[in-house]
């Protein structure tokens, strides 16, 4: 496991997670939490995993692409560690 891999032991079922940017999304979910990225097809979607797996979380933009942020006080979902030390970077001084 390097500097910025998230634990592998970390288990999550197979979700799918429409995005407005797919780069933008990969900075937070590879480069933040530190899942792996699998498989990329181009701007559209990407595959990400942690430990190796095919992908656990898949990312798109088939029906987002571009699209607003939810409006202030929206109900969002994040994945988070459930420790800090397990996240090799905290999202507020990534930018993100």
């Amino acid at each position: 496991m390097g500097p910025a891999s998230i634990d592998p032991g970390v288990r999550i079922g197979h979700v799918h997670l429409k995005v407005a940017d797919i780069d933008r999304a990969l900075t937070f979910y590879c480069g933040v939490l530190g899942f792996q990225l699998m498989q990329r097809r181009g701007p559209q979607a990407a595959f990400i995993s942690a430990g190796g797996y095919h992908h656990h979380i898949g990312l798109n933009t088939w029906e987002s692409r571009g699209g607003n942020p939810p409006p202030p006080g929206a109900l969002r979902s994040i994945i988070w560690p459930c420790s800090i030390q397990a996240a090799p970077h905290s999202p507020t001084r990534c930018g993100v």
